[in-house]
């Protein structure tokens, strides 16, 4: 895993950049870049915000994580996330500098991956779940030829071991959510381009809306809306990249009813509009 690392300003690293293939977007979540680095002593990243998941495991050394106005100490073995759009800012014990292995993903059941393997936004970190069988599903990422079906496999092998270190991972709400809640959620990925409002979902389930708004987040780690939203706004993502669609036709296609507030939504989301963002593809 720490061959071939190149040297920077303030660590050695090592780092695969995917291009994600239709198929691979197809599904609920997949890869976009895997790393691994040794931390130079004065390592200090951010603060800062990325536009994707990044789930990174601490493989040796100590430092600081702080998220969402949380402040965690980084020990060897633990995992942490940087979730997309929230300011982090993390940083190495100068006298035992850190070193890890990171995978960078999206998709529209990454904050419900995430949540199976006891990660969401109020709690970014968990203690002491890198084990020999995380550690050799890193490694073999690292090795494997890139596919798109390898890439995927591995993902998903990687986020299986990791929900097995779960502490009482048997007795914990997440293993069987309420069906009513699947079913929300279920009806959220199906008709989020049809302009739903919670409202709506929630009478679909027949349950009252701030229950169901307070269960939501409990379960995926995210209110509704947000969810809503982030299924929106990858749709809006991809027919960026992929169509020659009009702003007006995207913003119709992902659910809203004019463009102004697409366009809004879109920058809110990604720090940039919908017209920059799609400019930016086309100059790389």
């Amino acid at each position: 895993m720490f061959t071939n690392m190149r040297e920077d300003a303030h660590e050695w690293l090592h780092i695969h950049y995917f291009t994600p293939t239709t198929f691979e977007k197809a599904g609920p979540i997949w890869p976009i870049r895997l790393g691994a680095n040794v931390a130079k002593p004065h390592y200090h990243i951010g603060p800062r915000i990325s536009p994707y998941y990044y789930l990174l495991c601490i493989l040796d050394g100590e430092g600081t994580f702080r998220q969402s106005g949380g402040e965690y100490p980084l020990r060897k073995h633990d995992i942490f996330c940087l979730f997309p759009q929230v300011t982090h800012e993390y940083y190495t014990n100068p006298e035992k500098p850190l070193r890890k292995a990171f995978i960078a993903f999206d998709g529209k059941h990454a904050l419900s991956s995430l949540n199976r393997i006891g990660l969401t936004p109020e709690k970014p970190h968990a203690a002491s779940r890198v084990n020999q069988e995380t550690l050799d599903i890193m490694q073999s990422y690292f090795n494997h030829d890139t596919t798109d079906y390898t890439r995927v496999s591995h993902l998903y092998q990687l986020f299986h071991q990791l929900s097995l270190t779960v502490p009482d991972r048997k007795t914990q709400h997440t293993s069987t959510p309420p069906s009513w809640l699947e079913k929300g959620r279920d009806y959220l990925e199906i008709h989020y381009a049809d302009q739903i409002t919670i409202e709506r979902v929630a009478h679909h389930v027949g349950i009252e809306r701030t229950h169901f708004s307070k269960q939501f987040q409990r379960e995926y780690g995210c209110s509704p809306i947000h969810y809503l939203q982030r299924l929106r706004m990858t749709e809006a993502e991809l027919l960026l990249q992929g169509t020659d669609y009009k702003m007006s036709e995207i913003a119709h296609s992902v659910g809203y009813s004019d463009l102004p507030t697409f366009s809004k939504a879109f920058k809110k989301h990604y720090g940039l509009s919908p017209h920059h963002y799609r400019q930016q593809l086309q100059s790389e």
